[in-house]
């Protein structure tokens, strides 16, 4: 799959359902875009913004106009899931922009959120865009519970913190599926396995793990990763507990041999995998790597 590829969602029992290759960190295969072909068409998460014209195009590929498209919808305002809802919201004039009510402000002032994205996501910053604001009056929040009704599908609102505490899941009834935004993990379609997500600076272990239970607790068919595409969802909760559980141990305990968290940082920079390397690229493999970690020994700190 490459950049600007659209593909129809057939796993389990979706329909009306396809995502976009976004062509993120100019990486194939880990920034996806859903749109979801309802009575009332929605789209979830939105990319950096770089880009943008693969996500609009993509609305078009499927068959729906940008006038017919009722709700965007960022599962959280980290800008690699909303940094393109300003422009979204620009060219779909009758959709209203939903997220969780803890984002909603940084939607419509994006001005804090690009200076922590740069703060977090150091040099990456090239692959991104300035984000859009939104117009405060197409913004909608949204809290746990609530439910965004679009006609033959629903998308149901679980607030999962544990990534971000503006983070929220959707379930779609209708697909028996879930939009998992960052709380199981980064799915890599080539190797079939989960990489562990744990960016600066509200990345928290113990609420992470509360959101897998969560996921759990809806028991979905297709969990639908925005990095990177559907997957059934199998043992892929129980491995990605593993995964994040093993991951925050390692680095805990590396900062306890070297005392030093820059040093904490180049080696597991310098150790990434060189199998991963081949599906992102060296550049982001290491820049992810390093951000995780950053995200891990902050957490350490406030323990």
């Amino acid at each position: 799959m490459a950049a600007g590829d659209v593909t129809e969602v057939t796993m389990g029992s979706c329909t009306d359902l396809y995502y976009v290759d976004t062509g993120m960190y100019d990486s194939p295969s880990y920034g996806a875009v859903y749109v979801l072909d309802a009575e009332r068409p929605a789209v979830v998460d939105t990319g950096i913004g770089t880009n943008y014209e693969y996500v609009k195009d993509a609305i078009g590929t499927v068959g729906i106009t940008t006038e017919e498209i009722k709700v965007i919808a960022p599962t959280h305002v980290h800008l690699d899931h909303a940094g393109g809802a300003g422009f979204l919201a620009a060219d779909c004039p009758n959709a209203d922009v939903y997220t969780h009510e803890i984002g909603v402000p940084h939607l419509a002032d994006p001005a804090r959120l690009v200076e922590g994205t740069k703060a977090a996501v150091g040099d990456q910053w090239q692959y991104y865009t300035d984000p859009k604001p939104v117009p405060e009056d197409r913004l909608r929040a949204l809290t746990d519970g609530d439910v965004i009704d679009l006609g033959d599908h629903e998308l149901r609102v679980h607030h999962a913190p544990g990534h971000a505490p503006h983070q929220i899941i959707f379930e779609d009834p209708a697909n028996d599926a879930v939009f998992t935004a960052d709380a199981a993990g980064i799915y890599v379609p080539e190797l079939e396995r989960i990489e562990p997500t744990s960016p600066p600076s509200n990345f928290d272990l113990e609420t992470a793990l509360d959101d897998i239970e969560t996921l759990r607790e809806i028991d979905p068919e297709t969990l639908l990763f925005a990095h990177f595409g559907p997957a059934p969802t199998a043992d892929l909760l129980d491995e990605y507990e593993t995964v994040l559980t093993e991951w925050v141990e390692e680095v805990e305990e590396k900062r306890k041999v070297l005392g030093n968290d820059d040093a904490v940082v180049d080696h597991f920079v310098d150790g990434v995998d060189e199998d991963l390397i081949q599906v992102w690229g060296e550049h982001k493999t290491r820049a992810e790597t390093a951000m995780n970690v950053r995200g891990v020994l902050g957490y350490l700190d406030r323990l």
